[in-house]
Protein backbone atom coordinates (compact mmCIF):
# COMPACT_ATOMS: atom_id res chain seq x y z
CA UNK A 1 0.00 0.00 0.00
CA UNK A 2 1.42 3.52 -0.74
CA UNK A 3 2.56 5.49 2.01
CA UNK A 4 0.49 7.83 3.44
CA UNK A 5 3.51 10.33 2.83
CA UNK A 6 3.46 9.88 -0.60
CA UNK A 7 -0.11 9.75 -1.93
CA UNK A 8 -0.30 13.02 -1.75
CA UNK A 9 1.99 13.80 -4.59
CA UNK A 10 0.68 10.75 -6.86
CA UNK A 11 -3.04 12.21 -6.31
CA UNK A 12 -1.18 16.00 -6.70
CA UNK A 13 0.56 14.33 -10.26
CA UNK A 14 -2.75 13.51 -12.17
CA UNK A 15 -3.14 17.08 -14.04
CA UNK A 16 0.50 16.88 -14.21
CA UNK A 17 0.80 13.94 -15.86
CA UNK A 18 -1.90 15.04 -18.04
CA UNK A 19 -0.33 17.73 -19.58
CA UNK A 20 3.04 16.05 -19.54
CA UNK A 21 2.63 12.75 -20.01
CA UNK A 22 3.35 12.39 -23.38
CA UNK A 23 6.97 14.52 -23.28
CA UNK A 24 7.06 12.69 -20.48
CA UNK A 25 7.01 8.73 -22.23
CA UNK A 26 8.91 10.19 -25.41
CA UNK A 27 12.34 11.10 -23.19
CA UNK A 28 11.97 7.96 -20.99
CA UNK A 29 11.97 5.90 -24.47
CA UNK A 30 14.69 7.80 -25.99
CA UNK A 31 17.10 8.05 -23.27
CA UNK A 32 16.26 4.18 -22.33
CA UNK A 33 17.09 2.97 -25.95
CA UNK A 34 20.30 5.13 -25.78
CA UNK A 35 21.33 3.35 -22.36
CA UNK A 36 20.53 0.06 -23.51
CA UNK A 37 20.10 -0.51 -27.31
CA UNK A 38 19.59 -4.00 -26.55
CA UNK A 39 16.35 -3.80 -24.94
CA UNK A 40 14.88 -2.59 -28.61
CA UNK A 41 14.66 -6.09 -28.98
CA UNK A 42 12.06 -6.60 -26.61
CA UNK A 43 9.76 -3.54 -27.38
CA UNK A 44 7.71 -3.02 -30.82
CA UNK A 45 9.85 -0.49 -32.59
CA UNK A 46 7.02 0.10 -35.33
CA UNK A 47 4.95 1.42 -32.13
CA UNK A 48 7.89 3.23 -31.47
CA UNK A 49 7.96 4.92 -34.79
CA UNK A 50 4.48 5.79 -35.09
CA UNK A 51 4.17 7.07 -31.50
CA UNK A 52 1.34 5.10 -30.22
CA UNK A 53 3.51 3.21 -27.58
CA UNK A 54 4.53 6.79 -25.72
CA UNK A 55 0.88 7.23 -25.80
CA UNK A 56 -0.39 4.61 -24.67
CA UNK A 57 2.69 4.88 -22.12
CA UNK A 58 1.32 7.90 -21.26
CA UNK A 59 -2.34 7.35 -20.62
CA UNK A 60 -0.99 4.19 -18.17
CA UNK A 61 0.72 6.54 -16.03
CA UNK A 62 -1.75 8.71 -15.75
CA UNK A 63 -4.47 6.24 -15.58
CA UNK A 64 -2.29 4.36 -12.47
CA UNK A 65 -1.61 7.99 -10.55
CA UNK A 66 -5.38 8.37 -10.67
CA UNK A 67 -6.46 5.09 -9.80
CA UNK A 68 -3.69 4.26 -6.79
CA UNK A 69 -6.39 3.30 -4.23
CA UNK A 70 -8.50 1.32 -6.56
CA UNK A 71 -7.30 -2.06 -7.04
CA UNK A 72 -10.34 -3.21 -8.81
CA UNK A 73 -9.71 -1.23 -11.32
CA UNK A 74 -6.01 -1.94 -11.55
CA UNK A 75 -5.85 -5.90 -11.55
CA UNK A 76 -7.67 -7.15 -14.71
CA UNK A 77 -5.01 -4.66 -16.62
CA UNK A 78 -2.07 -6.10 -14.48
CA UNK A 79 -2.91 -9.87 -15.53
CA UNK A 80 -3.11 -8.99 -18.96
CA UNK A 81 0.29 -7.11 -18.65
CA UNK A 82 1.86 -9.61 -16.79
CA UNK A 83 1.19 -12.16 -19.50
CA UNK A 84 2.18 -9.53 -22.01
CA UNK A 85 5.34 -9.38 -20.23
CA UNK A 86 6.47 -13.43 -19.66
CA UNK A 87 5.36 -13.80 -23.59
CA UNK A 88 8.45 -11.41 -24.47
CA UNK A 89 10.91 -12.66 -21.74
CA UNK A 90 10.71 -9.67 -19.50
CA UNK A 91 12.78 -10.26 -16.57
CA UNK A 92 12.93 -8.87 -12.72
CA UNK A 93 16.32 -7.01 -13.82
CA UNK A 94 14.32 -5.49 -16.18
CA UNK A 95 12.66 -3.20 -13.63
CA UNK A 96 15.29 -1.01 -12.41
CA UNK A 97 16.33 0.26 -16.07
CA UNK A 98 12.72 1.10 -16.57
CA UNK A 99 12.15 2.57 -13.24
CA UNK A 100 15.60 4.53 -13.69
CA UNK A 101 14.83 6.36 -16.90
CA UNK A 102 11.17 6.89 -16.13
CA UNK A 103 12.36 8.76 -12.45
CA UNK A 104 14.89 10.38 -14.92
CA UNK A 105 12.68 11.31 -17.30
CA UNK A 106 9.90 12.94 -14.84
CA UNK A 107 12.76 14.92 -12.99
CA UNK A 108 14.04 16.57 -16.91
CA UNK A 109 10.44 17.07 -18.21
CA UNK A 110 9.35 18.94 -15.37
CA UNK A 111 12.29 20.68 -14.06
CA UNK A 112 11.92 22.56 -10.85
CA UNK A 113 8.50 21.20 -10.15
CA UNK A 114 10.00 18.07 -9.79
CA UNK A 115 10.95 18.37 -6.17
CA UNK A 116 12.63 15.49 -4.18
CA UNK A 117 9.59 14.43 -2.19
CA UNK A 118 7.41 14.42 -5.83
CA UNK A 119 10.79 12.10 -6.73
CA UNK A 120 10.47 10.42 -4.01
CA UNK A 121 6.88 9.93 -4.00
CA UNK A 122 6.92 7.82 -7.56
CA UNK A 123 9.74 6.12 -6.82
CA UNK A 124 7.62 4.48 -4.63
CA UNK A 125 4.84 3.97 -6.33
CA UNK A 126 6.81 2.63 -9.14
CA UNK A 127 8.33 -0.19 -7.16
CA UNK A 128 4.81 -0.35 -5.48
CA UNK A 129 3.31 -1.47 -9.00
CA UNK A 130 6.92 -3.23 -10.42
CA UNK A 131 6.99 -5.22 -7.20
CA UNK A 132 3.20 -6.74 -8.17
CA UNK A 133 4.32 -7.25 -11.47
CA UNK A 134 7.79 -8.70 -10.62
CA UNK A 135 6.11 -10.96 -8.02
CA UNK A 136 2.71 -12.11 -10.63
CA UNK A 137 5.35 -13.33 -13.35
CA UNK A 138 7.35 -15.49 -11.11
CA UNK A 139 3.87 -17.11 -10.64
CA UNK A 140 2.99 -17.32 -14.22
CA UNK A 141 6.61 -18.61 -15.19
CA UNK A 142 6.36 -21.30 -12.50
CA UNK A 143 3.22 -22.37 -13.39
CA UNK A 144 3.79 -23.06 -16.71
CA UNK A 145 7.74 -24.42 -16.42
CA UNK A 146 9.00 -21.62 -18.55
CA UNK A 147 11.53 -19.53 -17.80
CA UNK A 148 11.97 -15.89 -19.09
CA UNK A 149 13.12 -15.29 -22.55
CA UNK A 150 12.95 -19.50 -22.86
CA UNK A 151 11.94 -20.26 -26.39
CA UNK A 152 10.79 -23.05 -28.33
CA UNK A 153 12.47 -24.30 -31.74
CA UNK A 154 9.56 -24.68 -34.08
CA UNK A 155 9.67 -26.12 -37.38
CA UNK A 156 6.60 -24.74 -40.43
CA UNK A 157 5.00 -27.77 -41.51
CA UNK A 158 2.19 -26.12 -43.35
CA UNK A 159 1.63 -22.48 -44.95
CA UNK A 160 -1.62 -21.58 -46.61
CA UNK A 161 -4.17 -18.97 -47.21
CA UNK A 162 -6.88 -18.11 -44.91
CA UNK A 163 -8.39 -14.89 -46.67
CA UNK A 164 -7.32 -12.35 -48.37
CA UNK A 165 -3.83 -11.03 -46.71
CA UNK A 166 -4.14 -13.86 -44.27
CA UNK A 167 -1.78 -16.47 -44.04
CA UNK A 168 -2.41 -19.59 -41.77
CA UNK A 169 0.94 -21.52 -40.59
CA UNK A 170 0.76 -24.71 -38.87
CA UNK A 171 3.81 -24.99 -36.38
CA UNK A 172 5.62 -28.30 -34.26
CA UNK A 173 8.22 -28.52 -32.00
CA UNK A 174 11.79 -29.56 -33.06
CA UNK A 175 12.86 -31.55 -30.14
CA UNK A 176 9.86 -31.42 -27.72
CA UNK A 177 6.83 -31.51 -27.18
CA UNK A 178 4.38 -28.54 -27.64
CA UNK A 179 3.32 -26.88 -24.02
CA UNK A 180 -0.45 -27.67 -23.96
CA UNK A 181 -2.96 -24.35 -24.26
CA UNK A 182 -6.08 -23.12 -23.73
CA UNK A 183 -8.59 -21.61 -26.22
CA UNK A 184 -8.34 -18.23 -26.49
CA UNK A 185 -4.44 -17.96 -25.95
CA UNK A 186 -1.41 -16.67 -28.12
CA UNK A 187 2.04 -17.16 -28.58
CA UNK A 188 4.81 -15.00 -29.38
CA UNK A 189 6.89 -15.47 -32.84
CA UNK A 190 10.49 -13.69 -32.51
CA UNK A 191 12.23 -13.19 -35.85
CA UNK A 192 15.59 -11.72 -36.64
CA UNK A 193 15.42 -8.64 -39.75
CA UNK A 194 17.80 -8.27 -42.08
CA UNK A 195 19.51 -5.59 -40.20
CA UNK A 196 20.05 -7.83 -37.79
CA UNK A 197 17.29 -6.92 -35.47
CA UNK A 198 14.80 -8.92 -33.07
CA UNK A 199 11.26 -8.30 -33.17
CA UNK A 200 8.47 -10.13 -31.36
CA UNK A 201 5.16 -9.91 -31.71
CA UNK A 202 1.98 -12.05 -30.71
CA UNK A 203 -0.46 -14.03 -32.69
CA UNK A 204 -3.74 -15.61 -30.91
CA UNK A 205 -3.72 -19.70 -31.62
CA UNK A 206 -6.57 -20.26 -34.37
CA UNK A 207 -7.11 -24.16 -34.01
CA UNK A 208 -8.32 -26.28 -31.46
CA UNK A 209 -5.32 -27.85 -29.55
CA UNK A 210 -4.10 -30.59 -31.50
CA UNK A 211 -1.60 -32.20 -29.33
CA UNK A 212 1.92 -31.87 -31.66
CA UNK A 213 1.38 -28.79 -33.68
CA UNK A 214 0.06 -24.94 -33.22
CA UNK A 215 -2.05 -22.80 -35.65
CA UNK A 216 -1.46 -18.88 -35.90
CA UNK A 217 -2.78 -16.75 -38.31
CA UNK A 218 -1.29 -13.86 -39.51
CA UNK A 219 -2.68 -10.43 -41.36
CA UNK A 220 -0.29 -8.74 -43.34
CA UNK A 221 -0.66 -5.23 -42.01
CA UNK A 222 0.06 -2.79 -45.34
CA UNK A 223 0.40 0.17 -43.15
CA UNK A 224 -1.26 3.61 -44.59
CA UNK A 225 -0.28 7.03 -43.66
CA UNK A 226 -0.82 6.96 -39.70
CA UNK A 227 0.46 3.70 -39.17
CA UNK A 228 3.59 1.60 -40.60
CA UNK A 229 3.99 -1.82 -42.28
CA UNK A 230 3.66 -4.63 -39.94
CA UNK A 231 7.42 -5.11 -39.76
CA UNK A 232 7.00 -9.05 -38.49
CA UNK A 233 3.79 -9.97 -40.55
CA UNK A 234 5.07 -8.75 -43.60
CA UNK A 235 8.55 -10.86 -42.98
CA UNK A 236 6.51 -13.89 -42.32
CA UNK A 237 4.18 -13.40 -45.50
CA UNK A 238 7.60 -12.95 -46.97
CA UNK A 239 9.94 -15.84 -45.82
CA UNK A 240 7.50 -18.01 -44.03
CA UNK A 241 7.89 -21.81 -45.90
CA UNK A 242 7.64 -25.31 -45.17
CA UNK A 243 10.12 -26.82 -42.91
CA UNK A 244 10.90 -23.29 -42.24
CA UNK A 245 12.67 -22.50 -38.66
CA UNK A 246 10.80 -20.24 -35.90
CA UNK A 247 11.34 -19.56 -32.44
CA UNK A 248 8.23 -19.20 -30.40
CA UNK A 249 6.82 -18.81 -26.65
CA UNK A 250 4.88 -20.36 -24.82
CA UNK A 251 1.19 -19.85 -24.56
CA UNK A 252 0.23 -17.02 -22.58
CA UNK A 253 -3.07 -15.13 -22.28
CA UNK A 254 -5.57 -14.37 -19.61
CA UNK A 255 -8.80 -14.74 -22.58
CA UNK A 256 -9.45 -18.45 -21.93
CA UNK A 257 -13.40 -18.87 -21.05
CA UNK A 258 -14.45 -21.72 -18.97
CA UNK A 259 -15.59 -23.41 -22.06
CA UNK A 260 -17.36 -26.56 -19.82
CA UNK A 261 -19.89 -23.82 -18.07
CA UNK A 262 -23.83 -24.31 -19.16
CA UNK A 263 -24.21 -20.61 -19.70
CA UNK A 264 -24.32 -18.82 -23.07
CA UNK A 265 -21.29 -17.67 -24.57
CA UNK A 266 -21.06 -15.07 -27.03
CA UNK A 267 -17.82 -14.76 -29.08
CA UNK A 268 -17.47 -11.24 -30.99
CA UNK A 269 -14.85 -10.64 -33.78
CA UNK A 270 -13.70 -8.85 -36.19
CA UNK A 271 -10.74 -8.81 -39.46
CA UNK A 272 -8.27 -11.33 -38.05
CA UNK A 273 -9.45 -10.89 -34.26
CA UNK A 274 -11.30 -13.70 -35.29
CA UNK A 275 -8.64 -16.02 -34.56
CA UNK A 276 -9.10 -16.73 -30.13
CA UNK A 277 -12.62 -17.09 -31.32
CA UNK A 278 -12.43 -19.60 -34.04
CA UNK A 279 -9.85 -21.87 -31.21
CA UNK A 280 -12.85 -21.83 -28.79
CA UNK A 281 -15.37 -22.48 -31.79
CA UNK A 282 -13.37 -25.21 -32.75
CA UNK A 283 -12.71 -26.84 -28.87
CA UNK A 284 -16.62 -26.40 -28.28
CA UNK A 285 -17.43 -28.40 -31.95
CA UNK A 286 -14.36 -30.71 -30.99
CA UNK A 287 -16.33 -31.77 -27.44
CA UNK A 288 -19.63 -31.27 -29.29
CA UNK A 289 -20.65 -29.15 -26.69
CA UNK A 290 -24.61 -28.35 -26.36
CA UNK A 291 -23.61 -25.35 -24.60
CA UNK A 292 -25.78 -22.28 -26.49
CA UNK A 293 -22.67 -20.02 -28.68
CA UNK A 294 -22.95 -16.88 -30.82
CA UNK A 295 -20.65 -16.03 -33.01
CA UNK A 296 -20.76 -12.73 -34.77
CA UNK A 297 -17.71 -11.52 -37.25
CA UNK A 298 -17.56 -8.67 -38.99
CA UNK A 299 -15.29 -8.41 -42.38
CA UNK A 300 -14.83 -6.35 -45.33
CA UNK A 301 -15.78 -8.95 -47.93
CA UNK A 302 -16.74 -12.66 -47.56
CA UNK A 303 -12.99 -13.02 -49.44
CA UNK A 304 -11.54 -11.60 -45.87
CA UNK A 305 -13.30 -13.83 -43.20
CA UNK A 306 -10.13 -16.01 -42.00
CA UNK A 307 -11.29 -19.67 -42.10
CA UNK A 308 -14.75 -19.29 -43.63
CA UNK A 309 -14.67 -23.06 -44.87
CA UNK A 310 -13.98 -24.22 -41.10
CA UNK A 311 -16.91 -21.62 -39.48
CA UNK A 312 -19.62 -23.18 -42.28
CA UNK A 313 -18.25 -26.47 -41.87
CA UNK A 314 -19.22 -25.66 -37.59
CA UNK A 315 -22.63 -23.87 -38.46
CA UNK A 316 -23.51 -27.34 -40.20
CA UNK A 317 -21.87 -29.14 -37.76
CA UNK A 318 -22.89 -27.85 -34.54
CA UNK A 319 -26.16 -27.71 -33.82
CA UNK A 320 -26.30 -25.39 -29.99
CA UNK A 321 -24.28 -22.67 -32.64
CA UNK A 322 -25.51 -19.22 -33.98
CA UNK A 323 -23.19 -17.78 -36.43
CA UNK A 324 -23.80 -14.41 -38.49
CA UNK A 325 -21.33 -12.57 -40.97
CA UNK A 326 -21.75 -8.90 -41.09
CA UNK A 327 -20.64 -7.75 -44.28
CA UNK A 328 -19.12 -4.41 -45.52
CA UNK A 329 -19.01 -4.46 -49.41
CA UNK A 330 -22.61 -6.31 -50.73
CA UNK A 331 -21.75 -9.53 -49.53
CA UNK A 332 -23.65 -11.86 -53.10
CA UNK A 333 -23.09 -14.97 -51.12
CA UNK A 334 -25.73 -18.23 -51.30
CA UNK A 335 -26.19 -18.67 -47.13
CA UNK A 336 -28.32 -16.31 -47.08
CA UNK A 337 -29.41 -16.74 -43.62
CA UNK A 338 -25.64 -16.64 -41.84
CA UNK A 339 -24.90 -12.84 -44.07
CA UNK A 340 -25.91 -9.50 -43.27
CA UNK A 341 -24.51 -6.91 -44.91
CA UNK A 342 -23.20 -3.19 -43.02
CA UNK A 343 -21.77 -3.15 -39.82
CA UNK A 344 -22.02 -5.47 -36.95
CA UNK A 345 -25.75 -4.36 -35.00
CA UNK A 346 -25.67 -6.88 -31.61
CA UNK A 347 -28.57 -5.47 -30.95
CA UNK A 348 -30.82 -7.50 -32.73
CA UNK A 349 -30.00 -10.49 -31.47
CA UNK A 350 -31.76 -12.32 -28.25
CA UNK A 351 -29.00 -12.94 -26.50
CA UNK A 352 -29.22 -9.97 -24.16
CA UNK A 353 -32.16 -11.80 -22.73
CA UNK A 354 -29.36 -14.10 -20.83
CA UNK A 355 -28.05 -11.15 -18.26
CA UNK A 356 -25.70 -14.61 -17.19
CA UNK A 357 -24.02 -15.32 -20.98
CA UNK A 358 -20.47 -14.45 -20.98
CA UNK A 359 -19.30 -12.13 -24.29
CA UNK A 360 -15.81 -12.19 -25.60
CA UNK A 361 -14.65 -9.37 -27.72
CA UNK A 362 -11.79 -9.16 -30.58
CA UNK A 363 -10.81 -7.14 -33.33
CA UNK A 364 -9.23 -3.65 -33.77
CA UNK A 365 -9.74 -0.96 -30.99
CA UNK A 366 -12.82 0.93 -32.31
CA UNK A 367 -14.18 -1.94 -32.91
CA UNK A 368 -14.45 -3.42 -29.99
CA UNK A 369 -15.23 0.05 -28.01
CA UNK A 370 -18.37 0.63 -30.32
CA UNK A 371 -19.64 -3.54 -29.24
CA UNK A 372 -18.39 -2.42 -25.21
CA UNK A 373 -20.61 0.55 -25.72
CA UNK A 374 -23.37 -1.28 -27.41
CA UNK A 375 -23.65 -3.99 -25.23
CA UNK A 376 -23.64 -2.14 -22.31
CA UNK A 377 -26.19 -0.05 -23.88
CA UNK A 378 -28.44 -3.12 -23.49
CA UNK A 379 -28.15 -4.09 -20.02
CA UNK A 380 -25.26 -6.60 -20.18
CA UNK A 381 -23.25 -6.32 -16.81
CA UNK A 382 -19.87 -4.82 -17.79
CA UNK A 383 -17.92 -8.15 -15.35
CA UNK A 384 -19.32 -10.24 -18.01
CA UNK A 385 -17.54 -8.38 -21.15
CA UNK A 386 -13.81 -9.81 -21.95
CA UNK A 387 -11.58 -8.36 -24.37
CA UNK A 388 -8.32 -9.31 -25.94
CA UNK A 389 -6.02 -6.48 -26.96
CA UNK A 390 -2.74 -6.83 -29.01
CA UNK A 391 -0.64 -3.72 -29.52
CA UNK A 392 -0.90 0.09 -27.16
CA UNK A 393 -3.96 0.27 -25.20
CA UNK A 394 -4.00 3.21 -21.99
CA UNK A 395 -4.49 1.53 -18.77
CA UNK A 396 -7.89 3.70 -18.53
CA UNK A 397 -9.19 2.43 -21.87
CA UNK A 398 -8.29 -1.35 -21.08
CA UNK A 399 -10.15 -1.43 -17.49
Amino acid sequence: MLSSAARPYIQASVPVLQAHGLAITTTFYSNMFQAHPELKNLFNMGNQANGSQQQSLAAAVFAYAANIDNASALQPVIDRIVHKHAAVGIKPAHYPIVGRHLLGAIAEVLGEAATPPLIAAWDEAYWLLAGEFIAAEARLYQRTGYAADQWIDARITEVTPAADGILSLVLAAEEQALPAFKAGQYISVAVTLADGARQIRQYSLSDAEQKSTYRISVKREAGDTQTPQGTVSSWLHQYAQVDGQLRISHPYGELTPVLQASTPLVLISAGVGITPMLSMLKTLQQAQTKREVWFLHAARTMQHVPHLDELMASAEQLSSLNLALYIEDKPGFATERLVREGHMRVNEWPFNAALNAQYYLCGPLPFMVAQWQALLAMGIPPQHIHREVFGPESLNQAA
